[in-house]
């Protein structure tokens, strides 16, 4: 009986230390996972602590390193800990980027390094990718990735946009203007000017694109030659048309072989959706670059119906495809708008094609939107108008690695702790927890020994 017993407690002992064996193993291969591997889960209302989809792409498509040099002293007065502010913003971009580095200069310490960078506010940030450098005194993420896309910027784009018909200008502040637009492609690295053909040559040949948004006078003919020479050199071109007479630039819709209908595209949808029923919502895109991953709602108000006919020298794609319970209206907008089937072209209705050909190992780009409104002032925080409109200009510039959906906005905010509240819950997690599961393990332990 004795024999038995001890024979017992010594299987029992053997179990014990196999146990508690397992138990180490189990614990420190947990502990070297955690310690080679990072998982986090973001759940803020928009993810605001990682960084946006746009964000991450842009990270993606830069090779090479990125370094970030930050000028502030320890403490602000009017930020606290500013160091810690803008680290843990880098923080995530550092994250998604394994080349992405931080350095830390205090100007108060260090005032001839400051001065050399020519840094003016504590917290200023310069930024280095390729040779090239920017400055960044903002901390946010639609700012900083907006800088992020200007470095990633190989050469200088100029953006070209036509005057002297009463077009809307690019730096112009009136509701029809296209203002708000050209601000932000200069925060994307774009040059943006002007070119009045009566007075200029040609069309500079180191303007990436050119934009004809919506003339309100006739083209010379002179101007027309000089126009249709650049398209036949290859230049890449916007073209903003909106309904009204085409200003004599009929000969640039029969170079690009476009048919361009008569009247109003009218929109049931957005009516249901509190908005005129002039107002065309996008929500079918066509498969190409501008467009990809594009699933977000644009608004053109007061568009016309664009189609490209196939021929044998244009690839064409219809980039926007809209109104598909609606029509293309030819009689008179006021009063009750009904559908007639006479007179009245039944959607959907393409209102924007991209166009496409080889030129001397080169490809040329065109695009012509049905809706010069879209892109204006009044409109353009309507839906993702400001997005679609940049994805147009990274492909028409040749430079479709940078499309992307820009950062959101931050809606929601931090939960902050006291350093009580945290040392609180760090004992918590790092030494009450561990005692509970020991003091567990050793009464189960201690009962079956008695047992």
């Amino acid at each position: 009986m004795i024999t038995v017993d001890k024979k017992l407690r010594l299987h029992w002992l053997v179990q014990d230390g196999i146990f508690v064996a397992l138990l180490l193993t189990l614990v420190s291969l947990l502990g070297y996972l955690a310690w080679e591997t990072k998982v986090q889960w973001d759940v803020s209302q928009n993810k605001r602590n990682s960084l946006s989809q746009a964000s991450v792409e842009v990270l993606q498509k830069m090779s090479g390193p990125i370094h970030v040099t930050v000028y502030a002293t320890p403490q602000d007065v009017r930020l606290g800990d500013i160091r810690k502010i803008i680290g843990d913003f880098l923080g995530l971009y550092q994250r998604a980027k394994s080349d992405f580095t931080l350095t830390f200069v205090d100007p108060a310490e260090q005032p001839k390094l400051a001065q050399e960078a020519g840094i003016e506010i504590n917290g200023e940030m310069v930024v280095v990718f390729s040779g090239r450098s920017e400055r960044l005194s903002t901390v946010n993420e639609q700012a900083f990735t907006n800088l992020l896309m200007r470095l990633a910027r190989s050469s200088e784009r100029l953006v070209v946009s036509l005057t002297g018909h009463g077009e809307r200008r690019l730096d112009g502040a009136a509701n029809h203007d296209l203002g708000e637009f050209g601000k932000q492609l200069a925060l994307k690295g774009l040059k943006t000017g002007s070119i009045n053909l009566t007075a200029a040559q040609e069309i500079p040949g180191n303007a990436s694109m050119l934009i004809i948004a919506s003339p309100q006078a006739d083209l010379l003919e002179g101007e027309m030659d000089k126009l249709l020479a650049y398209i036949d050199r290859g230049g890449n071109l916007l073209w903003l048309i909106d309904q009204e007479p085409l200003r004599g630039m009929q000969l640039l819709v029969e170079r690009l072989d476009l048919t361009l209908t008569s009247g109003i595209v009218i929109d049931p949808q957005a009516q249901q959706l509190k908005a005129p029923i002039t107002f065309a919502l996008g929500t079918d895109y066509g498969q190409h670059p501008i467009t990809h991953n594009f699933d977000y709602i644009t608004v053109f108000p007061f568009a016309r119906q664009i189609i490209a006919n196939e021929n044998e020298e244009w690839r064409t794609v219809s980039l926007v495809e809209v109104a598909q319970s609606g029509w293309v209206e030819n009689g008179n907008l006021q009063g009750d708008i009904t559908f007639n089937q006479t007179h009245d072209v039944a959607g959907p209705v393409g209102i924007a094609v991209a166009l496409s050909r080889t030129l001397e190992e080169r490809e040329q780009r065109i695009v012509v939107i049905g809706s010069g409104h879209f892109l204006a002032n009044s409109y353009l925080g309507n839906g993702s108008n400001l997005d679609f409109g940049v994805n147009l200009i990274n492909w028409l510039a040749e430079d479709e690695e940078l499309i992307a959906i820009q950062p959101r906005a931050t809606l929601d905010s931090s939960l902050v702790f006291s350093q009580s509240a945290l040392t609180i819950t760090s004992i918590v997690v790092m030494i009450g927890l561990p005692i509970v599961f020991l003091v567990g393990g050793a009464t189960v332990w201690y009962r079956r020994r008695r047992g």
